[in-house]
């Protein structure tokens, strides 16, 4: 797969990690049985019927747990997960950041909550937060690369699973047990506070609760909300860096944040299975950084001038400020039988459903709310191995009905169904293990204009494997073949998308979007050096994506859902190096890095006819698209490093990532500029009586309060990431 000479530099990771574990088995009188590699085997990835760990999954996936999830908790997941290889995050304030992973986001990247759909309305809008709390999570799944085997076409990018034990896995060892911690933060006055226990009734019935309290104010900024350079492409020139045109100094107005979520559940294990429950609430208010939310004009009924409202609620702001009062509830149950056949290890049922609902607000007064209330469940079964063949199969079905009413419902009420069948098989031929899968899915969107409906099959294979060179070294290869359905968005839009500043149409008549995946990759463990690097390239027939028309309404650009051929390139790595283990504590540095390019296929121009609504009626325009070109908001290429220290209770860190400036941008799309963020973690960690302990930590993060804009964030010109930040709290467990 040849990468431009010109983004080589991107990829000089690749030959270090490389490298690196030459040097190590030079030194490495043990390859192989380190008590890294255990730790590496120790997480099982639950996301799987077939649950093995991280490292001997052939799919690429990465796992946050313990100490690394501790270190890494954020307030939202995209930011949580954003420090692994090939995995970033959207931002709309600090509300709302999706994980995005290969370049790829939206309703290409699925979020589940133990292994079922978590149906809000994230994927609709870039300022809907997702509602999974990270901080409540035991461990975090990233699973790179199409995930559409396990849980469909929504997860043709990757996908997110966060496990938060409300129902158990197991019993636990003692009859009572949990954990608290209370933190606070200085960029924004953040307090917080959760808890979570666990207890036995009996020999054989687990109690759960847990909660969380998350208070923020808005947040320190290094210099002013908007970017000059902003303004300057506007046509205000060079005086708008004095003027008042750039908001306040030092803090970014609105991106304040208040969070509730808690949940029960219980499971009770008896001699031939196991059935759980579990209720759960996520509540959150957040703001809109007020750049980032305009209207059209008075042609399409958008005059809010008129609003006179004296709320001195901070939650509710000021006549210029835009909220969003978010509540989902939850009701999850998960069974399961063992050896129920002959030929059966296990069949799992599960299921979750979702009553989500947001309002937004403007200066105080709701002015739009969404809601989508639905099911998801899978029923699965475990082979006993047939023929040196480990496998899995089941069925997975759903059904959701979203709805949007209010001035800025760019969207219809639309009930999507889904019905999906899968089968996933395994097995070793010596030093090579192979993986192979199966699925098809039936997608059927249904609205109140029966004519515009649609149905979708979409259809996808897989082979993965694991060729072991050596106890040190292993080569790793994956192929897939996978299919998404559109999304209500992309197939109905029609009207102003506040979020992504447009006029957003859809286009009905749009068809499955297919990729094909090929990646190449490395894995090496040693007593000294721990790596992963691999490349990869998918190329799609029909992607779907938002095209600029050039044509402009009532203020707004208007922007049309279209289809054409693309390709995204990419490679990513990550290299260990335990450097020193003695009397000055165990060393380790660790490197990263990650690269994707991704454009469209052809060349030239196409025409295409849309209708733009007006009132009553429609304006009808014939547009030029350009069949070739960047596509927008791709995660610019990075590296980092961090140095880790631990010795007895203490442990800390000190790194830095460099995300390199973006000028592979799409047509209207501005470049964008590099930055580096640098942190810093200490903690000392105590025991009391065997089964207690303490922590006190201290995080730092953008430690040279530098003004960060990501190019993957559509507020990058009104809001920057917070400034220099202190975290600081105390943690428990008991």
């Amino acid at each position: 797969m040849p990468f431009p000479r010109r983004t080589q530099h991107h990829l000089l990771f690749l030959a270090l990690a490389a490298a690196l574990p030459a040097v190590a088995s030079a030194a490495d009188d043990d390859a192989g049985q380190s008590h890294h590699l255990t730790e590496l085997s120790a997480v099982k990835v639950t996301a799987s019927p077939l649950q093995g760990s991280a490292e001997s999954l052939a799919r690429p996936v990465d796992v946050l747990a313990g100490a690394d999830l501790d270190e890494h908790k954020s307030g939202t997941l995209g930011d949580t997960v954003s420090k692994l290889p090939g995995v970033q995050s959207t931002f709309f304030g600090p509300g709302v950041g999706r994980p995005i992973i290969r370049g790829q986001e939206g309703p290409r990247v699925a979020v589940v909550s133990n292994g079922v759909g978590n149906m809000d309305a994230s994927t609709v809008s870039a300022d809907h937060a997702s509602s999974i709390e990270p901080f409540l999570a035991d461990q975090i799944e990233v699973l790179k690369g199409p995930a559409t085997l396990l849980f469909g076409s929504g997860a043709i990018g990757g996908a997110v699973n966060v496990v938060d034990g409300r129902i158990a896995s197991e019993v636990p060892d003692r009859p009572l047990s949990g954990r608290a911690e209370l933190r606070g933060n200085s960029v924004n006055e953040e307090r917080s506070g959760m808890f979570r226990l666990d207890g036995v009734s009996g020999d054989n019935l687990v109690l759960h609760v847990d909660g969380l309290i998350r208070n923020g104010d808005d947040y320190r900024i290094p210099g002013y909300a908007i970017d000059p350079h902003a303004l300057d492409a506007d046509g205000h020139g060079d005086h708008a860096a004095d003027s008042d045109e750039l908001g306040p100094r030092g803090r970014l107005e609105n991106s304040s944040v208040r969070t509730r979520a808690g949940g029960v559940g219980a499971t009770w294990f008896g001699e031939n299975g196991y059935l759980g429950a579990s209720l759960g609430t996520y509540r959150s208010n957040y703001g809109i950084p007020n750049g980032a939310h305009v209207h059209a004009d008075d042609d399409h009924g958008h005059d809010h001038d008129d609003h006179d409202h004296d709320h001195g609620d901070a939650e509710e702001g000021d006549e210029h400020d835009v909220r969003i009062d978010m509540v989902q509830n939850r009701f999850d149950l998960k069974g399961g039988l063992y050896n129920p056949t002959s030929f059966l290890k296990s069949v799992t049922l599960r299921g979750g459903y979702t009553d989500y609902e947001h309002t937004e607000l403007e200066a105080g007064t709701p002015s739009t709310r969404f809601t989508n209330k639905g099911f998801e469940g899978r029923l699965e079964a475990v082979q006993q191995p047939l023929a040196g063949w480990d496998g899995a199969f089941g069925l997975q079905f759903g059904s959701s009905d979203f709805g949007a009413i209010g001035e800025e419902a760019f969207v219809p009420g639309t009930t999507t169904d889904t019905l999906g069948a899968f089968v996933l098989q395994e097995k070793q031929f010596g030093p090579f293990k192979l993986e192979l899968g199966a699925r098809h899915d039936r997608v059927k969107l249904e609205t109140d204009d029966a004519q515009r409906n649609r149905s979708f099959g979409a259809t996808n294979l897989s082979a993965s494997g694991i060729w072991a060179l050596n106890d040190t070294f292993d080569l790793r290869f994956g192929v897939d073949a996978s299919e998404r359905a559109p999304t209500n968005e992309e197939l109905y839009a029609a009207g102003a998308h506040i979020a992504t500043r447009s006029l957003e149409i859809g286009n009905a008549n749009m068809d499955t979007e297919r990729g094909q995946r090929v990646e190449l990759g490395l894995h090496a463990h040693s007593e000294r050096i721990d790596v992963q690097a691999a490349i990869y390239q998918t190329k799609f027939k029909d992607f779907i994506y938002l095209a600029d028309t050039g044509v402009a309404e009532g203020g707004l650009p208007v922007r049309a859902w279209t289809q054409n051929d693309a390709t995204f390139k990419g490679a990513e790595a990550e290299a260990t190096w335990h450097m020193i283990e003695g009397l000055s504590g165990d060393w380790d540095l660790r490197v990263f890095g990650d690269y994707v390019k991704a454009e469209l296929d052809g060349s030239g121009t196409r025409n295409a006819d849309i209708a733009v609504p007006h009132g009553d009626h429609a304006h009808h325009y014939n547009v030029e698209l350009a069949n070739g070109g960047y596509l927008p908001r791709i995660a610019p290429a990075r590296v980092g490093a961090d140095l880790h220290w631990s010795l007895g209770g203490w442990r800390a860190s000190l790194g830095a990532v460099r995300y390199g400036s973006q000028k592979d941008v799409a047509v209207n799309e501005e470049a964008s500029t590099g930055y580096t963020l640098v942190d810093a973690h200490v903690a000392y960690r105590w025991d009391r009586n065997g089964s207690n302990s303490y922590e006190v930590f201290l995080d730092g993060s953008n430690l040279t309060d530098r003004e960060a804009r990501p190019h993957t964030s559509l507020l990058r010109d009104y809001s920057p990431l917070p400034g220099r930040g202190v975290a600081f709290g105390i943690r428990a467990w008991f």
